[in-house]
């Protein structure tokens, strides 16, 4: 059993769980990995009953689509656990869809460095700036990897931030704190990822 504050990785078969995993002990801050399988069922510990040591939760990126036969399930309770939650990637996606949002399947699929502007404040966002652009909007160097993407965020979300390719790369419900970013901040081409990691440790209250 877990003695101190933690955050819970939920792995959706992303070859960078263990990376992610990695970023938030570099915080100083426990990490527990667990697949995306065991939120199945009524014996679920983490989402039946309140883990007062559970401060936040990272939903993986994964190589599945939402809209998939084969997609993973996903155990709604967790929204219910009332701490911070991060969605990476495929982790956003299932944010968007299971709050009513819209997800293009296969549309835009993108690999590899982007270039993403910040349009919103948000404590995700302190101190994240790579550099200006000639009108002096904000833009960050970030890694992308992804197929689907939101094309419709859930009512009470706003948009953070977009790419080129994708409308909505950074969204939040500050209300719920609950945050999805469609880049991999786990990554070292992501230039400010650590600090995306830290922000969301900060936003945890670790």
């Amino acid at each position: 059993m877990e003695k101190d504050p933690y955050i819970l990785i939920v792995d959706y078969g992303s070859q960078l769980t263990q990376l992610i995993a990695r970023r938030i002990r570099e915080q100083g801050v426990f990490s527990r990995v667990i697949s995306c399988n065991l939120l199945k069922g009524e014996d679920t510990a983490f989402v039946g009953q309140k883990d007062e040591l559970l401060k936040g939760v990272v939903l993986s990126g994964g190589p599945e689509s939402v809209g998939g036969q084969n997609s993973h399930s996903f155990d709604e309770r967790l929204f219910d656990l009332n701490v911070p939650i991060l969605g990476i990637c495929f982790g956003m996606q299932i944010i968007a869809k299971v709050h009513g949002g819209k997800v293009e399947f296969g549309t835009n699929r993108e690999f590899g460095r982007s270039l993403v502007r910040a349009h919103g404040r948000s404590k995700l966002l302190d101190e994240i700036q790579d550099f200006n652009n000639n009108v002096g909007q904000g833009l960050l160097n970030v890694w992308m990897s992804h197929g689907d993407a939101v094309a419709e965020i859930p009512k009470g979300f706003v948009e953070l931030a977009s790419s080129d390719t994708s409308s909505f790369s950074i969204v939040q419900d500050i209300s719920r704190k609950i945050f999805g970013v469609q880049f991999h901040p786990e990554v070292f081409h992501t230039v400010n990822g650590k600090k995306f990691v830290k922000n969301f440790v900060d936003i945890a209250k670790i």
